[in-house]
């Protein structure tokens, strides 16, 4: 039976390559807004993730109605963990992607 209170992921209705690019375009924005601010590339880089995290943790975003990339769910540990593997299930390419995004769910509490 399907817990209620997480959403369902149906995928996400576009390949993986657009999501790909999509999602490196994001990053690339990302790095060019914080360094006109004066951050330093060589610190602002290794703090994002990687383009497949960036994949995984908008098709998140969209599925539970949220513009935002690090945007609390509202959902126990263990619903956003159950989430993630059908992320996984639907694009299996993405898995090391969703079990990093995991482990850093249990080892610290949050996606960002």
């Amino acid at each position: 039976m399907a817990d209620l209170r997480r959403p369902s992921f149906r995928g996400a209705g576009r390949s993986l390559e657009i999501l790909r690019a999509e999602a490196h375009d994001e990053l690339h924005t990302l790095i060019e807004l914080r360094c006109r601010a004066g951050e330093d590339p060589w610190e602002v880089i290794p703090d994002l993730p990687s383009v497949d995290e960036q994949v995984v943790i908008s098709l998140r975003a969209d599925a539970l109605g949220h513009a935002g990339t690090g945007s609390a769910s509202g959902l126990d540990l263990d619903d956003e963990l159950g989430f993630l593997r059908e992320i996984a299930l639907w694009h299996p390419e993405l898995s090391r992607a969703v079990w990093s995004l995991m482990g850093r769910l249990q080892d610290v509490g949050g996606l960002a």
